[in-house]
């Protein structure tokens, strides 16, 4: 009687939490698509900051490898019992303006076998049985020195050699390569060269590449970190970056031309972010241009991506040095911005379609849109803006401008910004937003009453930030990935408005990063994209052709009851994708009722993206927060789901 009773009340308190599951019901108009999705609409940010470039996704393994640092010896660390005086000695060159510098050795000053290691950028990433790249340009007057190479691991064991034995004499330079295999893996090898014989030689451009770069491609990018990009399949790479645009000073600021050529003729210069941050100071952080303005056209070409490049207007970081070009000074800056377009666009008898052409792609590369300026802001930007514009619209009237809004999403700044972008008539105006996840949370609206006929909106650089922006502790994780998640849906319900939206940074590399939270971050030998990468994916691969409405209890859900919700159609593949977040620590059983006269296929695919607010990816648990996949059957045309607590979910339904 007392096991009847107990059972009685189970069956009763399962059925009373079954009642008590809240539900809500959608509808989802696939008869009438309410605007149209841009090609371009999710895209990638890439700028040169938490080691992105040089230690990150260019894969020069040799950090300083011509010298050029501030201290030349940075990276470097001289071997031997007793070096003689005058050994080691960096050298000016006339005749190399951009890299002037380079080593001269001689060895007939020390008694014993002298040597250099080099540490690489936070130790070099050796994979074991892959073969490695080595090469340098030298010049010697007669034969004597030879050099052997060494990967050494943490305890200093030889883990892969050779010999290289410079050939040539003369006065002009030469380069030479030799390649070898390493027998261990290790994320922290160093490359000792010891110079070996009696005699004098010069040294630069000392190089070493891993076999393994993205198309196997001799001084190419880290393939890992480009395929994390092309599974993406972005609609757009932005590119060299934000701040470093801008420059701490003018002096210091990214100038496209002194990219592009031959490598050894690039002139490097400080990274931005080398003392940007007192709690992160990275004074070792160069930027060596072996990824130029040409690897990056190159790169968004590969991954099927519009290049959009980011030029300076003529005006240094205004959080820093704010030195401004005056206006009547303004002409070499808008030249580069025109020549840009030539060496893009322009045909081979053109001086800059000719060099882009020299450095291996006759084809132009087909520039559709320019930025002038990054994150300024005040009526300085908007005077300069309107030298470039005019510029640019009466040589390339074609060329789409993306103009920026300033720092903040609000504010006097970016009211009158707005406003004046707008008079402008400029094509896109650029917004940054870096907040907390409640921002994004309570923002989903944000483009709900935009204007449609005036520019679009490029949503440039966003991410939830769970700590202060800029601070150390901000964590990538499922917290401020949902956030964003629920954020997306109300951009893409106004894709007629935001044409264009990318997440930022990019890169992070674990023991060099200065600023925090990123996209993907990475070692010297594994890469991995963080919850909030797995959210840009997903609203990447399934971005759709034109918008198609959502309604829950007739209004749109956009935070009410902690749901959010989108739908698109994709013309190409005949399907309706429908994106939903329960941002709530309870599951909803959703019913999702599709209004069609069209046939729909019973199986529906389902992705849910779901973790605890705290967790987080790793390189160790590169997959921890990670999509899943299942299928549903459609009930007529209904779909019958739970939405489990804080996840996101995409319904894909085939249209017969």
């Amino acid at each position: 009687m007392i096991r009847r009773k107990l059972l009685g009340v189970f069956i009763l308190s399962c059925a009373l939490g079954l009642s008590a599951q809240e539900k809500k019901s959608f509808t989802i108009d696939i008869s009438h698509p309410t605007g149209n999705i841009s090609p371009n609409m999710w895209g990638v940010f890439f700028e040169d900051i938490n080691l992105g470039a040089d230690g990150g996704i260019y894969a020069e393994l040799i950090k300083n490898r011509s010298f050029e640092f501030a201290d030349p010896f940075m990276g470097w660390k001289k071997l031997g019992e007793k070096i003689g005086e005058g050994t080691f000695l960096v050298l000016n060159r006339k005749d190399k303006p951009n890299n002037p510098r380079f080593l001269r050795v001689n060895t007939s000053l020390s008694s014993e076998k002298v040597g250099l290691q080099n540490e690489g950028f936070r130790g070099m990433g050796i994979k074991q049985g892959l073969r490695y790249d080595f090469s340098v340009l030298y010049k010697q007057a007669v034969p004597g020195i030879t050099l052997r190479l060494q990967l050494v691991d943490t305890l200093g064991s030889v883990i892969g050699e050779s010999t290289l034995r410079p050939e040539k004499t003369g006065t002009d330079w030469q380069k030479q390569q030799i390649s070898f295999r390493a027998a261990k893996t290790e994320p922290k090898a160093k490359l000792v060269l010891w110079f070996e014989g009696k005699g004098t030689l010069d040294v630069d451009m000392i190089s070493l590449f891993p076999e393994d770069t993205w198309k196997n491609r001799p001084g190419g990018l880290r393939k890992d970190m480009v395929q994390l990009l092309a599974d993406m399949k972005p609609g757009f790479i932005r590119f060299p970056g934000g701040c470093i645009v801008e420059g701490r000073d003018l002096a210091n600021r990214f100038q496209w031309k002194k990219t592009v050529g031959p490598i050894e003729d690039r002139k490097l210069i400080i990274n931005r972010w080398n003392t940007e941050f007192k709690h992160r100071l990275t004074p070792d952080y160069y930027q060596s241009f072996g990824l130029g303005f040409f690897e990056y056209f190159q790169l968004a070409e590969d991954i099927g991506a519009e290049p959009l490049p980011i030029l300076n207007c003529g005006m240094a970081c205004q959080f820093n040095t704010a030195e401004l070009v005056p206006i009547d000074e303004l002409d070499e800056y808008v030249q580069d911005a025109l020549d840009l377009i030539e060496f893009a666009n322009g045909d081979t008898g053109t001086k800059w379609g000719k060099l882009r052409a020299e450095m291996g792609h006759p084809l132009p590369f087909n520039l559709k849109m320019l930025g002038v300026g990054n994150e300024n802001w005040g009526p300085q930007y908007i005077e300069r803006l309107e030298v470039f514009k005019k510029a640019l619209n009466e040589r390339y009237p074609n060329i789409k401008i993306v103009a920026s809004s300033g720092t903040d999403p609000e504010g006097e700044r970016f009211e009158f910004l707005n406003k004046e972008l707008r008079r402008l008539k400029v094509d896109f105006i650029d917004e940054h937003y870096y907040r907390s996840p409640d921002w994004f949370l309570t923002h989903a609206n944000r483009y709900d009453a935009y204007d449609r006929q005036g520019p679009k909106i490029f949503a440039g650089e966003y991410a939830a930030h769970t700590d202060r922006t800029a601070g150390t502790g901000n964590r990538n994780n499922w917290k401020a990935a949902i956030a964003e998640a629920a954020f997306l849906t109300g951009v893409e319900r106004n894709a007629d408005v935001v044409g264009m939206a990318s997440y930022a940074p990019l890169f992070a590399h674990v023991d060099g990063w200065q600023w925090t939270p990123d996209l993907i971050w990475v070692d010297n030998l594994q890469a991995y994209g963080t919850p909030n990468y797995q959210v840009q994916k997903l609203y990447a691969i399934n971005k759709g052709t034109h918008v198609i409405s959502v309604r829950m209890d007739n209004v749109i859900p956009s935070g009410q009851d902690g749901l959010y919700a989108s739908a698109v159609l994709d013309s190409k593949t005949n399907e309706a994708i429908i994106k939903v977040v329960n941002h709530n620590d309870y599951p909803i059983n959703g019913s999702f009722n599709i209004q069609t006269k069209e046939n729909l296929a019973k199986e529906v695919e389902h992705i849910v993206l779901t973790a605890g607010l705290a967790e987080e990816n790793s390189i160790q648990h590169p997959n921890k927060v990670s999509p899943k996949i299942d299928k549903v059957t459609l009930k007529g045309k209904t779909i019958i789901s739970d939405l489990s607590p804080y996840s996101f979910h995409i319904f894909k339904i085939k249209i017969k």
